[in-house]
């Protein structure tokens, strides 16, 4: 079974990270796929303030690293994927293309100045993907 699980640094998706990751130490045979999207506006901005594409790296290594952690330390088969673009197509894009079998994702991401009830992200990406999804809260 593929379950995958987006993340983008914040506390919503460390939560359904986790959630993830207990999914698949109690379904046989499954394997956790991490998806990170670097958001093209986001990541002018951060390229602007960074010293070096190197640091650019590293700060997108520390919001993924946790994650890779935690499944490791229990024993879950991970694959981590890294998108560029707008978060919500490429997600949808991407599970819809890889025969993913369940998506964990937050309800809530970084950018919380948009968001009402559930988050822009989740809430295009619950509409559009084809396969069950579980927002964790």
């Amino acid at each position: 079974m593929k379950i995958a699980v987006a993340i983008d640094g914040s506390e919503n998706a460390l939560r359904a990270a986790k959630h993830a990751i207990t999914l698949c130490k109690y379904l046989p045979d499954a394997h956790l796929e991490i998806i990170y999207v670097s958001d093209y506006n986001k990541a002018k901005d951060e390229r602007l303030l960074s010293q070096s594409p190197e640091s650019l790296t590293l700060k997108r290594e520390k919001k993924v690293h946790p994650v890779l952690e935690l499944a490791k330390d229990v024993g879950v088969k991970t694959k981590l994927t890294m998108l560029k673009g707008n978060p919500s197509q490429e997600i949808i894009k991407y599970v819809n293309s890889e025969e993913i079998d369940q998506l964990v994702i937050g309800s809530r991401g970084l950018n919380t100045f948009q968001e009402m009830v559930l988050g822009s992200v989740s809430h295009k990406v619950m509409k559009h993907v084809n396969c069950p999804i579980t927002i964790v809260k």
